[in-house]
């Protein structure tokens, strides 16, 4: 029954997912309320009860957001007394980029895909966790408990405006937690992950006298190459959690100088370091502002500063996840033909709040593949749409074990 139902409305959810994407929620900058607020009247079209949570703004701005509200939905099944279960997902997404064949927000159709900045990560599962809600409708009289749908935008900036700030405050206190997350996998671990800024100071001078100034792009070449040499060396420091590999390090944007024929008073990196779930995050940022500093030590009238822009720690399997593991598993193996494994990925999500809070939580969902094989944070995301039946289906499979009389 609960297959069928989702077959029944499955051109009204792919509607409903075009809908989503088409709703401009870039972070940065991170001024999401307004698309928090369209979501809500489109869940509201669904006949679901939204609660509309807005994020104080001086909260907001310390994660470098302009605005957030949180989006709750609560259906409670029976008398009540079953667990509660939440599936969560975000809808805020990194700027488009360049390079994309076709609108980013167009959410257009094309070979059996839907294509968007966040059609995989992750709006799909914004779309995927509601209809797997009202799929439940033909059995909602043979289970007990609650489902609720956490909808966030701060996956980008590590999630302390949405997941950790609905625990803080009270607003939520699953028993049980779905991520958004792939549908060929179950996530049990993730990385962590550091954002540090680097910024290299010098003194600006006419290029007619270069010697004059302190060439802060200079001493930022001998940081680059530091980094780089860091990243080498943690392609041998590997977790031995399955799925997630080795610790990462990428320099994402470098910025500077004032004019071709100036000396660069100031360049400014920014660095994204992926933390195994065995490392210490405090450690790991110590550490490579370490050798941020010594890479500049030789260079005379340089300042350098290193500034933490977020730290994210890992995910590590909750006791109690196994509850979740064994019927997402169960049901995702009997739709898709294959096996479907538990196991870790090289990703960070805003999910490890609840983890970190002692809840049982997984990542499951409707990407393709961990990043790559939907061109996640790339230019022509999309999300197959059997992907994207496939983990309604489950997912709403899942709910009816979890929530059964």
């Amino acid at each position: 029954m609960i297959e069928n139902e989702v077959d029944g409305r499955f051109d009204e959810a792919v509607t409903f997912l075009q809908e989503i994407v088409r709703i401009p929620s870039e972070n940065p900058p991170g001024d999401c309320a307004e698309a928090a607020d369209r979501i809500a009247r489109l869940y509201e079209g669904l006949g679901l009860e939204i609660e509309e949570h807005p994020v104080p703004d001086p909260f907001v701005r310390q994660y470098g957001m302009r605005s957030a509200t949180n989006l709750v939905v609560r259906r409670t099944f029976g008398a009540g007394t079953g667990p509660i279960v939440a599936l969560a997902s975000h809808a805020d997404v990194v700027p488009p980029g360049e390079g994309w064949t076709s609108d980013p927000y167009g959410a257009e159709i094309r070979g059996g895909a839907l294509y968007g900045r966040g059609a995989t990560d992750a709006k799909a599962d914004v779309a995927s966790y509601a209809f797997a809600l009202l799929a439940l409708d033909p059995v909602a009289d043979r289970l007990n408990g609650t489902v609720e749908l956490h909808v966030t935008f701060d996956e980008e900036v590590g999630g302390f405006v949405g997941p950790q700030w609905l625990l803080g405050q009270g607003l939520t206190r699953p028993d049980l937690v779905i991520a958004a997350g792939f549908v060929a996998a179950i996530t049990t671990a993730h990385n962590g992950c550091l954002h540090l800024e680097v910024v290299v100071r010098g003194r600006a001078a006419h290029a007619a006298v270069p010697e004059s100034g302190a060439d802060a792009l200079e001493a930022a070449t001998d940081i680059l190459s530091a980094l780089y040499d860091e990243r080498r060396r943690l392609s041998a420091i590997v977790s031995e959690e399955a799925g997630i590999g080795s610790a990462k390090l990428t320099v994402g944007t470098i910025s500077g100088g004032v004019h071709t024929n100036v000396v660069p008073d100031r360049v400014v990196l920014k660095v994204d370091r992926r933390l195994i779930p065995e490392e210490d995050p405090e450690a790991v940022e110590a550490e490579l502002t370490r050798r941020v500093f010594e890479a500049a030590g030789g260079h005379e009238g340089i300042e350098v500063e290193c500034r933490r822009i977020m730290l994210a720690g890992a995910m590590r399997t909750v006791p109690g996840a196994e509850r979740i593991v064994e019927p997402l598993k169960r049901h995702a193996e009997a739709l898709l033909g294959h096996p479907v494994p538990a196991t870790g990925a090289p990703v960070y999500t805003s999910a490890r709040h609840y983890a970190a809070a002692g809840i049982p939580t997984v990542l499951y969902g409707s990407s393709a593949a961990v990043t790559a094989a939907a061109d996640s944070h790339a230019a022509n995301e999309h999300v197959e749409l059997s992907d994207f039946k496939n983990a309604i289906k489950v997912v709403a499979l899942t709910l009816a074990d979890l929530l059964a009389e």
